[in-house]
């Protein structure tokens, strides 16, 4: 036996001191592995979708609709099932929607509660009381009497009711309803990975980070857009330039107003005098949905002013940077004021805008008085904004560039690659990284933003802003980031952002196996799983890639994508039975969930059916548990 063996086994017995107590927590670790595999379930770029996402967490991706009709087969209509799921997975809304109307809500919970009870008591069949019991309110310890009862044995059947019976006449219906529809919610997804991407584009990121705070088992692959706030909640100013920006561009400017208190109104004040007399033709907005004319035509300035000043901004950080590589996206001094024109790539373009008022054209990237003010109360802002500080640090807590689990290479965009399969070498800050070694590097620098001091802190914060748009980002995975262009000349030639090799190479089994290889995987047992490029499932592009090697799973969860995609987003389904992949359509709203029964209903494609069903022993938990198993057996 090693040395490590003794030691652990002598931590076991210090543990176990008896006999009896080692042998009962060996049949404990046995039976787990015994038990059916958890449900993981893989989504990628919400992108502030915050309904829909919300909607098919709750429901399991469709695994809450399943176990009523297993509960209850044909004994319920189509009308009373959807109630049912209407109940479970909002339970705090159904009742005051209930309460609002004519007829009386303990009636109502009085004939959904049994039946809500009958669906937990199914979805905890294939879990271990502790579990179960661990997801229970104290307040409602009682609920695990309801979930362990035979409901063949008549007395308990009778128990149940009346526990039931009680909590209504305590005046505890509606509490009971949320805590019984929460436990529901939670047995149906064990284990729930977030392949990258919770903001921008969609309206409320920040009540999925919420959502996000209360789920017990969560892990997130940063994104692109995510890393850019996290950079953004440290001051880094290009990240904050890009954040407000964006925020303008798709009309939601009011997620950093109302939902993270980020005082914006010196940054309005100074667009609306800097560019008071300007149309700003070329910077549209995405989405003027519930905005006055007046205040789109306020947002289309801020967005110039903000894209103005990231230039500036992040022509100091490319001069700081060398390694970084960018020098060709400083454009400003490259206008030509009389033409009318930029020259880019040695291509002279025309200009869409060509009213620059606050660009010192002797000195382009010199930040004026007022927009070195407006950066840097917006950088102060975004530091001391407490809500946002709290969900960058659950990013933190959670989340890491790419995680190996269960055979599963969960990573939000690409491993970057040469046009010949081979791993591309990139050199940041005088070292040369590639495939596996880069990313650790990266995850290294993530971290030393948030908790180093000094040279190593600087570091770290640069390199937040380098994964959004840098050409050897492994969040990024394209040639260049082409805001200059896309807002101010017309011709596509200019605007084109040529994709890594990785993305025309992912059916290339060879290459993907050499993936594989570099991270230290099996690749005759492994996949890779990632997002970041929309699936455009409409023309006819198959999300699974390298005959089932690969799974892009962002299927359009924003609503800015989906003509693009022409779904709702994918939702990746790993459980004791195999591995099913949803393309789900869009949810009305969450309204019309909780009012008019509505729902996300999922076309399922079934990539692998088990042979027989999965347990834990199955899966990278189960190893470990075997292997704490074996030691406790040697003690004993």
């Amino acid at each position: 036996m090693s040395a490590l063996e003794t030691a652990q086994r002598q931590l076991l017995a210090e543990r176990y001191p008896t006999r009896a107590e080692a042998a009962a927590a060996l049949v404990e670790l046995q039976a787990t592995c015994a038990l059916p595999r958890g449900t993981e379930l893989f989504a990628s770029d919400i992108h502030g979708e915050f309904n829909a996402f919300s909607h098919v967490l709750r429901g399991g991706s469709g695994a809450v609709r399943a176990l009523i009709a297993e509960a209850f087969g044909g004994q319920l209509s189509a009308d009373e099932a959807a109630e049912l799921l209407s109940f479970i997975l909002y339970p705090q809304e159904k009742c005051a929607f209930v309460a609002a109307g004519p007829n009386s809500l303990e009636a109502y919970l009085a004939e959904q509660l049994p039946l809500a009870v009958a669906v937990a008591r199914r979805a905890a069949a294939s879990t271990s009381l502790d579990a179960v019991c661990a997801l229970i309110p104290e307040d409602f310890a009682l609920m695990e009497e309801l979930v362990a009862a035979d409901p063949a044995d008549a007395a308990k059947r009778v128990y149940c009711s009346a526990i039931v019976a009680g909590y209504l006449e305590a005046g505890e219906g509606v509490s009971f309803a949320v805590a019984l529809g929460t436990l529901i919610q939670r047995l149906v997804v064990n284990q729930l990975h977030l392949v990258g991407d919770v903001y921008d584009r969609g309206p409320a990121p920040q009540l999925i980070m919420e959502e996000l705070l209360t789920f017990p088992n969560v892990d997130v692959q940063w994104g692109n857009h995510d890393i850019l706030w996290m950079g953004a909640a440290l001051g880094q100013p290009g990240s904050v330039a890009n954040v407000v920006r964006i925020c303008a561009r798709y009309g939601n400017l009011n997620i950093l107003e109302d939902a993270y208190g980020i005082n914006l109104r010196p940054l309005a004040a100074f667009a609306a005098e800097a560019y008071a007399d300007d149309p700003c033709a070329a910077f549209g907005l995405k989405d003027r949905t519930g905005l006055t004319d007046a205040e789109a035509t306020l947002t289309e300035k801020i967005q110039k002013a903000m894209a103005i000043i990231q230039f500036k901004v992040e022509a100091q950080l490319i001069a700081e940077n060398p390694s970084f590589g960018l020098e060709d996206r400083n454009l400003l001094h490259l206008v030509d004021r009389e033409r009318g024109t930029v020259v880019v790539d040695g291509v002279e373009y025309e200009l869409i805008d060509t009213v620059f008022p606050t660009v010192d054209w002797e000195d382009p990237y010199q930040l004026t008085p007022g927009e070195q003010a407006v950066i840097e109360q917006l950088c102060a802002a975004f530091q001391n904004s407490e809500k946002l500080q709290r969900h960058m640090g659950f990013f933190l807590e959670h989340g890491s560039l790419y995680k190996i689990e269960n055979g599963n290479l969960l990573l939000h965009a690409c491993v970057p690659l040469n046009a010949d399969g081979s791993l591309m070498e990139v050199t940041l800050f005088g070292e040369t990284y590639r495939g596996k070694s880069l990313y650790d590097m990266v995850d290294r620098c993530v971290r030393e933003a948030f908790e180093a001091e000094g040279e190593a802190r600087k570091r770290g914060l640069d390199m937040l802003w380098y994964l959004w748009l840098g050409p050897g980002s492994p969040l990024f995975a394209k040639s260049k980031m082409a805001t200059f262009e896309l807002y101010l000349i017309a011709d596509k030639a200019a605007r084109k952002e040529v994709k890594n090799a990785f993305y025309s190479l992912l059916d290339n089994a060879a290459v993907v196996d050499g993936i594989f290889e570099d991270f230290g995987m099996d690749p005759a047992a492994s996949r890779i799983v990632c997002g970041h490029v929309p699936v455009k499932a409409k023309d006819g592009e198959d999300p699974v890639k390298a005959d089932g090697r690969v799974l892009c799973i962002d299927g359009g969860f924003s609503a800015a994508y989906q003509k693009t995609t022409g779904l709702a987003g994918y939702t990746l389904v790993s459980n004791a039975e195999g591995l099913f992949l949803d393309a789900n359509t869009p949810l009305a709203s969450r309204e019309a969930a909780v009012k008019e029964n509505a729902d996300i209903v999922a076309d399922r494609r079934v990539l692998e059916r088990y042979p027989r069903p999965a347990t834990v022993a199955d899966t990278d938990e189960g190893a470990v548990l075997e292997a704490r198993a074996a030691l406790i057996a040697s003690l004993l």
